[in-house]
């Protein structure tokens, strides 16, 4: 059976057994980069397109305009695609490069390092033909000049999660535009990195019967870790500094948290000094207008009047109650995301029409529902016991007190407990999503921006990560870990 298989995937649209082997990774890449440049483009164009011809044909309008814009758009995305300075060639000159300068340089370090083993000599061909591709490559890519903002787009795919930063670039005399890129490589190159190192000190304390539950535990609970950890960091950065998101991932969370923006300035406006309790500082028309649309008394949003203003507000006029906020939040919630993730789990089923699996396909989204849905109510319930049933307890009930937890204390307390909900999720996605959350956690501590003149250190960390990651995907594959591990294998091997 597995023979089968193997025989079958050698036998693939991407195997190219007419083209020379050196060449087939460089051809793979390539297709691949253009198709996940190219194609969430397309979907998204063809989407507002059928939107906007329903909208049309409600009105008894014509659409041929729509129709010619359509056709002038489509055409325009793919021909970007080809632009010698985008992801597509990208991919193909780092993977080429990868390839291709091997045997040249295993030649010549076989010359140079006669001391050391031919196993060595293979390892550090691979690992500097990548690093010198890697350089260039991001060269490439940093070469190009746009006029948009330093912020950029993630997407949710494994190739695809590989462009970020690359559809938005900064201007002017500072590097950034491909920093994404440059923190997704990092993070592969420290889990490769980890991971081995953990592997082999397991195998050490296995062998001498030192391994312990302790230890287990850990080799366990590192995912989880990694997820709670990263995701404390994006829940806090889209509270306080939301510019340190890629733009599309801040609306999404946005999006999924439901909430009323005022709130948020609010407590902005408190950490800031804007917003103190016990003082007019102006701030009263803000959550005034709150109370008035949700029909909770006007003077509650009086922050010189009411100290703190009540949870009430918090909820939404929901309910007084914090617990029932929270129930009716994971309800709402739920609802929500079965909405967002049972077409796509369907779509994918889809993909193999003989072997359609609607219970897995239900199943999974119940799953993924019943997760996001508990990690945005254990957000939401941990600013209120912060804020309303352990906060002041702890803390105390006085003014100072009540300004230091409506200044950080709720929001961390939330950010701390939503990633732990991770555990409703498989071991293997919550791996995938740790693998997911970690890149975009370092973003937030990183800036968006800086002088062009460093941009060299960024070429430098970009490819010594690389080096690691596609070394240990052709010496030892299943250390690459998600999604990557499996297309870096089907595209490097020859």
């Amino acid at each position: 059976m597995a023979s089968a298989l193997r025989s079958a995937r050698s036998k693939g649209p991407l195997s190219f057994k007419s083209l020379p082997a050196a060449l087939r990774p460089l051809i793979r890449a390539y297709l691949l980069g253009y198709a996940s440049a190219v194609a969430p483009r397309l979907l998204t164009l063809m989407l507002q397109f059928i939107s906007k011809k329903r909208k049309s044909a409600k009105k008894y309008l014509s659409s041929d305009r729509d129709e010619r814009s359509f056709k002038e758009s489509a055409f325009r995305i793919l021909r970007t695609g080809l632009d010698p300075r985008r992801f597509p060639t990208f991919c193909a000159a780092l993977v080429g490069g990868s390839t291709l300068l091997q045997e040249p340089l295993l030649k010549i370090i076989s010359r140079v390092a006669t001391q050391l083993s031919a196993g060595s000599q293979l390892r550090l061909a691979r690992w500097l033909s990548t690093f010198i591709s890697g350089w260039l490559s991001l060269q490439l890519l940093q070469s190009k000049q746009t006029k948009t903002s330093p912020s950029s787009s993630w997407t949710d795919s494994g190739l695809a999660a590989v462009q970020q930063g690359l559809s938005e670039a900064s201007t002017g005399a500072y590097g950034g535009r491909t920093l994404d890129l440059t923190l997704f490589a990092v993070t592969r190159a420290a889990d490769v990195l980890v991971g081995e190192l953990w592997s082999q000190r397991r195998s050490r304390r296995k062998a001498t019967g030192k391994w312990t539950a302790i230890e287990q535990l850990m080799s366990r609970l590192m995912d989880p870790v990694v997820f709670a950890a990263s995701s404390g960091l994006i829940m806090w950065a889209w509270f306080y500094s939301p510019d340190s998101l890629p733009r599309s991932y801040n609306k999404w969370i946005t999006s999924a948290a439901s909430v009323d923006l005022r709130l948020i300035e609010a407590l902005r406006r408190c950490r800031k000094g804007e917003l103190v309790y016990g003082k007019e500082t102006g701030q009263a028309p803000l959550l005034g207008s709150m109370c008035d649309d949700y029909g909770l008394p006007t003077e509650w949003g009086d922050p010189a009047k009411n100290i703190p203003f009540p949870c009430d507000l918090v909820h939404m006029g929901c309910s007084p109650s914090c617990e029932y906020h929270a129930i009716s939040r994971f309800l709402r919630s739920w609802r929500w995301s079965m909405l967002t993730y049972l077409p796509l789990a369907l779509a994918l089923q889809l993909r193999n029409p003989k072997r359609i699996n609607l219970a897995k396909a239900i199943t999974g989204s119940t799953r993924s529902s019943t997760f996001l849905a508990t990690f945005i109510t254990l957000f939401y319930y941990g600013v209120c016991l912060a804020r309303t049933r352990i906060g002041p307890r702890v803390l105390g009930k006085d003014i100072p007190s009540r300004q230091r937890i409506d200044e950080g204390v709720c929001v961390g307390t939330g950010c701390c407990l939503c990633g732990w909900s991770v555990f409703i999720e498989t071991a293997g996605r919550r791996k995938d999503m740790a693998l997911f959350v970690a890149p975009r956690a370092l973003a937030t501590l990183v800036p968006r921006r800086y002088p062009l003149e460093k941009q060299w250190r960024e070429k430098l960390i970009f490819a010594a990560s690389t080096a690691v990651v596609f070394t240990c995907a052709l010496e030892n594959p299943k250390r690459v870990r998600g999604v990557l591990g499996g297309i870096l294998g089907m595209v490097l091997k020859k």
